[in-house]
């Protein structure tokens, strides 16, 4: 049976990812001064206008304006001629105290209220909902393939305009891939979407020339290109008004983006700017390194894990597996071993991954997962979920 499924991307430029990097960079020069600070940090942009919102805790000092204008002019927003740019955009900086009301539920849970304080169950969830983790045997990263190789295209678009190889182009743009399934393996790609913001120096036939072979042909595998694959490149022909002057950015807009490209559920929650004690980011990091480790281990083919939390309370009120059919043990058997080898409370989450440290800017742009140097990527519980093959 053929299907054809499509992920998308976003390079830095584009306006929500320049909130998600100012907020997750406003994160990092918190937590390298105070690792327990609580910090939900969001911002919007618009035109030459940047606000920076949210509700941070904390003993650090920190000026979120500088750190909204380097991180502008690291992505290439220098000109005012973009009618958005690092020097010239007017920033609001509106940040309170987190909730007293929330607070008494993340530092001291519904378990230490009602028996003798475990130390892991000290931290509540900072907020109810339910998070999602996903891993396949897709790709290298185990995951799925038409997201990273659209990933691969926005990252390529950012090289060849910051090496100036294409020095014509501007930060902001986009990606897609449609790849063909047989019987649930990739064969194709079976369509390419991909535009970028430019200059008015550039022809289109110039323009889509040079990131067809710039750009595509030098990130897409060719083994899966064909006579029939279909390419978008600025299909509109023309990409001159971009960023926050051509559309209005907002901090957690790109969620599918970050995550899994469509292919698994989304619980609704964003990442970007929020500290660990926020169960909508370590929950979904956690849960991807549960279904990553699951699935390296032989365990099934393809595994989406959902951990649900109620406010104030560490341990997950649910936690439910589903291996779409490939699972070398029942959905059911598989849910039970998590629960047995995984500790999902909140406290436990955070030592794991070790999320109290800086690094979180890294995360904001070509999405949280698939990427080594994150905790959550590690494969050192494989041996330890093998034991389960031989029961």
């Amino acid at each position: 049976m053929k299907r054809v499924f499509t992920s998308e991307s976003v390079t830095e430029g584009h306006p929500d990812k320049v909130c998600d990097r100012i907020a997750d960079s406003v994160l990092d020069e918190i937590l390298k001064q105070d690792r327990d600070a609580r910090v939900a940090c969001e911002c919007a942009v618009k035109d030459n206008y940047m606000l920076i919102m949210g509700e941070i805790t904390t003993s650090a000092q920190i000026d979120a304006e500088k750190i909204a204008r380097e991180k502008i002019a690291q992505i290439g927003y220098t000109d005012d001629r973009l009618g958005f740019s690092a020097d010239a955009c007017a920033i609001d900086v509106r940040l309170s105290r987190q909730s007293g009301d929330i607070a008494l539920g993340v530092d001291c849970s519904f378990e230490c209220k009602e028996d003798s304080c475990n130390l892991r169950d000290r931290i509540g969830a900072g907020d109810q909902g339910m998070m999602y983790g996903y891993a396949c045997r897709e790709t290298e990263e185990y995951m799925p393939l038409a997201l990273m190789l659209s990933h691969k295209l926005c990252k390529r678009l950012e090289e060849v305009r910051k090496s100036g190889l294409l020095k014509y182009l501007r930060p902001d743009g986009k990606g897609q891939v449609s790849v063909e399934y047989e019987d649930g393996k990739p064969v194709r790609v079976a369509a390419v979407v991909l535009s970028s913001q430019h200059d008015e120096s550039v022809s289109t036939k110039t323009l889509r020339a040079d990131l067809k072979k710039y750009v595509v042909d030098a990130v897409l595998p060719a083994e899966l290109l064909d006579e029939n694959t279909v390419y978008y490149i600025n299909p509109t022909g023309r990409f001159e008004i971009g960023g926050p002057a051509g559309d209005s950015g907002l901090t957690g807009r790109k969620i599918i983006v970050d995550t899994y490209g469509g292919r698994c559920p989304h619980g609704g929650g964003s990442f970007s700017g929020k500290d660990p004690t926020k169960v909508d980011r370590s929950a979904a990091y956690m849960a991807r390194y549960v279904c990553k480790n699951l699935v390296a281990a032989g365990l099934a083919d393809e595994c989406v894990l959902e951990v649900a939390y109620a406010i104030g309370v560490a341990h997950p009120v649910s936690v439910y597996v589903d291996t779409r059919g490939t699972g070398k043990l029942s959905d059911q058997r598989l849910s039970e071993i998590v629960k047995k080898e995984f500790d999902l409370r909140p406290y436990s989450i955070i030592e794991t991954l070790n999320l109290r440290r800086p690094g979180y800017e890294k995360t904001s742009v070509y999405g949280h997962f698939g990427k080594a140097d994150c905790s959550w990527e590690r494969l050192d519980r494989v041996k330890d979920l093998q034991k389960y093959l031989d029961v």
